[in-house]
């Protein structure tokens, strides 16, 4: 039986890829945090409780659990929420892997194999020279949570030279009813569905003009395990190649819905918006499609019109 080891194991990317894991047969390992719920955490996982500034625990736990594979999915998720606190993102989010990947090195050195992949991030591109951006576009991160993903990211890079199976993938926004309210994309969906029967008047955005490249969730996570099982590692751009504005977005919502007249449901606040915001996310795939065979399934309107018929459904479901 494989073993799998994954932080991040309760968020978004970490239950579908849970999921996956353990109906193919993997005995799954997770790190949660001291105090979490853990609600969304598969009974069939295994949870090592632990924070992920402690260095030392991370790599003893690699090391104690002998995993064949590791997806290190966990960190600060947000741009907004690093600027409040850049070294705790530093640390999270990017000295965790250096720690992650000291550890499966000395695996490695002690001739067990094990493969390693870094959720690496579109922010580390930030005001991007080129559009779109490729594997070979440069890293000029502009926020905390991009320069700690950009570590991160070097990391790896750097690793594998040394000769550690270590790859990442460039992931662009990606979107399912797992995200929570904190994403603009779920705060939307979440908010036109409430709308929609009545318990909501009004939704407060920031900036409407700024553009994403957004996919499918678990087209993402089975990106990240294509990239893992190729026979050589590498570094993968991972997005859809289609653009769309917040606007966009906020139409195809209501639309799903069914709701009329959405501009007059929506209130533009500043305080919304980010001081700096790259506008335009763009992913280039070619090589994934190219090398691994990934294809993103889940067209646009089709992505946000389930996040808007899940939370629709919750909120019917909640008033019986």
């Amino acid at each position: 039986m494989p073993i799998a080891f994954v932080t991040g194991v309760t968020g978004q990317d970490g239950s579908y890829l849970v999921d996956d894991l353990t109906g193919r047969g993997y005995e799954v390992h997770g790190l949660v945090k001291p105090g979490d719920s853990a609600t969304r955490l598969a009974p069939s996982v295994i949870a090592h409780q632990g924070d992920l500034r402690d260095a030392d625990l991370l790599g003893d736990l690699v090391l104690e659990i002998g995993p064949d594979e590791v997806y290190n999915l966990a960190g600060q998720t947000s741009v907004a929420a690093s600027w409040d606190d850049p070294v705790a993102t530093a640390q999270t989010t990017g000295t965790t892997v250096a720690a992650i990947a000291q550890a499966c090195w000395v695996l490695h050195e002690r001739g067990h194999p094990v493969r390693m992949l870094q959720a690496s991030s579109a922010e580390m591109f930030g005001l991007a020279e080129e559009m779109p951006q490729r594997e070979s576009t440069r890293i000029a991160p502009v926020s905390p949570y991009g320069a700690a993903k950009a570590y991160g990211h070097f990391m790896v890079a750097s690793y594998r030279l040394r000769g550690l199976h270590a790859s990442t993938c460039i992931l662009y926004n990606h979107e399912s009813p797992l995200r929570p309210e904190t994403f603009v994309t779920r705060k939307i969906t979440a908010s036109v569905a409430r709308i929609a029967r009545g318990v909501q008047d009004v939704i407060r955005l920031g900036n409407l003009d700024v553009s994403r490249d957004w996919g499918w969730a678990p087209d993402y996570v089975r990106a990240m395990q294509l990239a893992l099982g190729h026979e050589s590692p590498g570094d993968y751009v991972i997005g859809t190649g289609a653009l769309h504005t917040v606007r966009e977005f906020v139409i195809a919502a209501f639309e799903a819905a069914n709701v009329p007249d959405w501009e007059s449901h929506v209130v533009i606040d500043p305080a919304f918006a980010r001081q700096v915001d790259p506008p335009r996310q763009l992913a280039d795939s070619t090589l994934a499609r190219e090398v691994l065979g990934w294809e993103p399934t889940v067209t646009f309107d089709e992505l946000v019109a389930a996040m808007v018929h899940h939370d629709l459904v919750q909120i019917d479901t909640s008033a019986d």
